[in-house]
């Protein structure tokens, strides 16, 4: 069943419309072909043709233009990996004495899309394809991600309605999202969008405190039965169904 916070708004279908002319590196990242970056190098090495010639960097794409991909030699090979990251392991940015993922697994070739923060814990994508960076973060995209929460104190009785119906944080509302309660001091949440520690910043304005965060899910990919500190890979019918959502 599709919840109220799944259906695009206005804006976010306006937004994500394509503007024409576009320049031809954002034209083939918009098709999902590769990054910005990864589409100059396309370009570059010849691979790209526009309306039957070798692509420039500088050209700009209309819709009637026809723009082709001719990949040479051996394709990448991308990596997709569900990471159950333990409290205390920060993303990104390591300062000293703290220590981020990718200094804690035993793979050097992926990186981690998106954030969650210090004292959380729970999923996050590790991956190599770049392509799925904008696709899953752009404030425009409408993607779950799940959240299990303890609070320190017992949950107010107009906690449920007030949070599902959008919290003022720093004069921004957030959007809609779905709350299961769980116990006196415990709910579930479905949210559509990624702000910096959002669940935390939505809980203390309505006057509560987060005790425990934990992510268990990303779309249709969940943390369950992956241990502590470990990954697995994502791949088969679960990888497919992850990237057709992405538009992949």
């Amino acid at each position: 069943m599709q919840n109220q916070a799944s259906k695009p708004d206005a804006d976010a279908k306006r937004d994500a419309a394509p503007t024409f002319p576009m320049r031809i590196n954002k034209y083939l990242a918009w098709k999902k072909y590769s990054t910005r970056r990864g589409a100059d190098e396309l370009i570059e090495t010849g691979q790209v043709f526009f309306n039957g010639r070798p692509a420039l960097l500088g050209d700009k794409v209309n819709e009637t233009d026809i723009v082709e991909v001719r990949r040479k030699g051996k394709q990448k090979e991308y990596v997709y990996l569900a990471y159950n990251k333990p409290r205390g392991i920060v993303t990104h940015s390591p300062e000293a004495g703290q220590k981020d993922i990718l200094g804690v697994i035993d793979r050097k070739d992926v990186f981690p899309i998106g954030r969650l923060d210090r004292d959380s814990h729970g999923l996050i994508i590790l991956t190599n394809d770049g392509r799925i960076t904008d696709a899953l973060l752009n404030p425009n995209a409408i993607h779950d991600k799940e959240y299990v929460v303890t609070t320190k104190e017992k949950l107010r009785s107009n906690f449920k309605a007030k949070m599902e119906a959008g919290v003022e944080i720093e004069a921004d509302r957030t959007r809609p999202c779905k709350v299961t309660i769980l116990g006196d001091d415990r709910f579930s949440v479905i949210l559509t969008e990624g702000k910096n520690h959002q669940i935390r910043r939505m809980c203390s304005a309505l006057f509560q405190e987060v005790k425990d965060l934990e992510r268990v899910r990303v779309m249709n990919i969940k943390v369950e039965g992956i241990k502590e500190g470990t990954y697995k890979v994502i791949e088969g019918q679960e990888l497919k169904d992850f990237l057709g959502a992405l538009g992949m």
